[in-house]
C-alpha cells in the first residue's frame, strides 16, 4: 500500500477519531510482511488519536516487532487454531507447518508483556472439540478469544454444512469450559449472553444499530469495498469488483454516502430486510452477511446461510441449552 493510500484514509477519518476512540484494523494478507519500516509510515498520517489493530499470523514476530508495538501502542490478534494438530491449514509459503513460528512468535509477545487477542477457526464443530480448545487458550494466556467456524468464502470452497446438533452440542460445551473458568473473554458467548440479557430487560430492539455499518475496507491501491472484507479483490460478471469508489479519486465520506448506489449493496439490503421479515434470529444476527451470501448462493438477496446457521444461529442455540440444561434446582 502506498503511503499516499493511508494518507486519503487518514484525513477523512480524522473528524471521527476527535469525537472519540477510532480503531483502523490491518488486515488480509500477512501485515507484518511490509516491514516495521513501511508499516510505520502507514500509521504515520493518522495521528494519536487512532488505535491500531493487527490480525497476524505471528510468524513474523519477535523482539524488534514488540518493540514496534509497544512503540506505538498496538493491539494484537493472532491467528491460531489450537494445539499443533488443529493447524495443519496454516502452512508457510513451502507448504511446511507454520505451528512452530506461530508458537515462538506468541512466546515473544508474552515475554514483552504486550497483551493479545486470538482468532480460531474450527473446520468441524462437534462435541469434544470445545473443552479441548479453550483448555489450550487457556493456557496460551490471550486475553480475548473469538471463534469462527470455517466459512465457504473466498478461494476456500469446501462445504460447511454441519449436523445442527453436534454444532448446538460444541456451543453449549464451549459454554461450560468458559464458566469454569472465565478469564478470556470468549466473544461468541459473551455476544449471546449479552442478548438474551437484553431480551430478558426489554431492550433487545437497542442492540442492533439503526444503520448497517459499512466496514469500509482499504484495499492496497485505494479502491474501497463495503460490507464485507472477504469480497476484495474478487470479480463478477453481475456484480463487477465490488468496488464502491477509490480514496485516491473519491473522498471516503463520498464513498460512504452513495454506497447503496452500488449495485449488489442494494441487492444485499433487500436481502436484509427479507431476513428481518422471515427469521426469529434476526434479532441477534442483523441478517446474513454479504459475503456468505454471494460465495454460498452466487447472489445478495437470499437469506439464510450456513454461516449463519453455525455461527449465529445454532450459536444461539448452544448457549441457550446450556442455560436451561444448568438451570438451578428450586429447592
Amino acid at each position: 500500500m502506498p503511503v499516499a493510500v493511508a494518507e486519503a484514509v487518514a484525513a477523512e477519518i480524522a473528524d471521527f477519531a476527535r469525537a472519540g476512540r477510532f480503531s483502523v484494523v490491518w488486515h488480509g494478507g500477512e501485515p507484518l510482511a511490509a516491514g516495521a519500516e513501511h508499516l510505520a509510515a502507514l500509521f504515520a498520517p493518522f495521528g494519536a488519536g487512532v488505535e491500531h489493530h493487527i490480525q497476524t499470523n505471528a510468524t513474523l514476530i519477535d523482539d524488534a516487532w514488540c518493540e514496534f508495538f509497544v512503540a506505538h501502542d498496538v493491539r494484537v490478534s493472532v491467528s491460531v487454531d489450537g494445539p499443533p494438530e488443529r493447524n495443519g491449514e496454516r502452512v508457510d509459503r513451502g507448504g511446511k507447518p507454520a505451528y512452530d513460528l506461530i508458537a515462538k512468535g506468541i512466546e515473544a509477545l508474552r515475554r514483552h508483556g504486550i497483551p493479545f487477542s486470538t482468532l480460531c477457526v474450527v473446520s468441524d464443530p462437534r462435541p469434544g472439540l470445545a473443552t479441548e480448545l479453550y483448555e489450550y487458550f487457556l493456557g496460551l494466556g490471550c486475553e480475548v478469544l473469538g471463534i469462527n467456524v470455517e466459512e465457504q468464502e473466498g478461494v476456500n470452497l469446501r462445504l460447511n454444512r454441519h449436523d445442527p446438533a453436534a454444532v448446538s452440542a460444541f456451543w453449549a460445551e464451549l459454554v461450560g469450559a468458559w464458566r469454569k473458568t472465565p478469564t478470556i473473554h470468549l466473544r461468541e458467548v459473551e455476544w449471546s449472553l449479552r442478548y438474551a440479557g437484553a431480551v430478558l430487560d426489554g431492550t433487545a430492539d437497542d442492540l442492533l444499530p439503526r444503520r448497517l455499518d459499512p466496514i469500509p475496507t482499504i484495499a492496497h491501491d485505494g479502491s474501497v469495498v463495503l460490507l464485507s472484507p472477504e469480497l476484495a479483490g474478487f470479480h463478477d460478471p453481475r456484480y463487477g469488483d465490488f468496488t464502491s469508489g477509490n480514496v485516491l479519486t473519491t473522498p471516503l465520506r463520498e464513498i460512504l454516502a452513495s454506497a447503496a448506489d452500488t449495485p449488489w449493496i442494494a441487492e444485499f439490503l433487500r436481502g436484509v430486510e427479507a431476513c428481518r421479515q422471515s427469521c426469529p434470529y434476526f434479532g441477534f444476527c442483523g441478517g446474513a452477511h454479504a459475503a456468505n451470501r454471494y460465495f454460498e448462493h452466487g447472489r445478495f438477496d437470499v437469506t439464510e446461510t450456513n454461516h449463519c446457521r453455525n455461527s449465529k444461529i445454532r450459536l444461539l442455540e448452544g448457549v441457550l441449552d446450556h442455560a436451561r440444561d444448568h438451570e438451578p434446582t428450586a429447592v
